[in-house]
């Protein structure tokens, strides 16, 4: 495992964007992880110039993914089966708030986030302006997003505002920062991706500030190969409804 970055090592952001190194150090950053290593080195790499407490969960992957995490992440942690995205967060939730993270922050592993969005949600958090900030691609930039996987988010939006009553304009966002105390009250039990929806509800139940903040998502052809079908959605709002029906 190589050595994180330290205090005066923490890199400049693209764009003038500006993280103090105290908000950088108590943000631990989990990327859940399965059959990624072909993308996720560049992610923790890229990562790790900011943000020196990433907590990678390979989430049973069989590609190699165990191998370079042990080598790239800080904090490399492993479901020895796959469990799903929403077992692999609440895994590395649970690590971070043991070793002490004051924020939580949620980031793909696929290369679609960008780390300059999580510096800007990480400050809002740690100043007090909200206690969770979301990512929300349709306030800024979606350049290459599919017209199927649009009308999918955009439905999503719609289930959630009469299942949660909760106002929200991009509910499936991966790219998510959340305070300690959010953090610790935001226990997700849906395993897989279900987890998105579940989050939502337990969000729209906690009373809890909630920042909507634009980002900037890249659909590369690597991505958009390994994104959410019309039928995998329907299997979301199935799993979900279930785990609604017999919690």
């Amino acid at each position: 495992m190589s050595s994180v970055p330290s205090r005066s090592e923490i890199a400049p952001l693209p764009g003038g964007v500006r993280i103090a190194p105290e908000v950088a150090r108590g943000t631990w950053v989990v990327i859940p992880v399965y059959n990624e290593a072909r993308a996720v080195r560049a992610v923790i790499r890229g990562l790790r110039e900011h943000f020196p407490n990433v907590v990678c969960i390979d989430d049973g992957s069989a590609d190699g993914t165990w191998e370079v995490l042990r080598a790239e992440a800080p904090h490399a942690l492993r479901h020895f089966v796959n469990r799903g995205q929403g077992a692999a967060l609440q895994t590395g939730t649970a690590y971070a708030l043991r070793h002490g993270a004051e924020r939580i922050a949620h980031f793909d592993a696929d290369g679609q986030h960008r780390v300059e969005d999580l510096a800007r949600m990480a400050t809002l958090v740690a100043d007090g302006s909200c206690d969770i900030a979301l990512g929300d691609r349709f306030r800024g930039e979606t350049a290459g997003i599919p017209t199927g996987r649009r009308l999918l988010l955009r439905t999503a939006v719609l289930f959630h505002r009469v299942t949660s009553g909760i106002d929200l304009n991009d509910v499936h966002n991966g790219l998510r920062v959340l305070s300690r105390s959010a953090a610790d009250r935001i226990e997700l039990t849906a395993d897989r991706m279900a987890h998105a929806s579940e989050i939502i509800d337990l969000i729209a139940r906690s009373g809890l500030r909630v920042a909507q903040v634009p980002v900037t998502i890249h659909y590369t052809d690597y991505s958009k190969a390994k994104g959410q079908s019309w039928t995998a959605g329907f299997r979301i709002i199935f799993h979900y409804l279930v785990g609604k029906v017999l919690g």
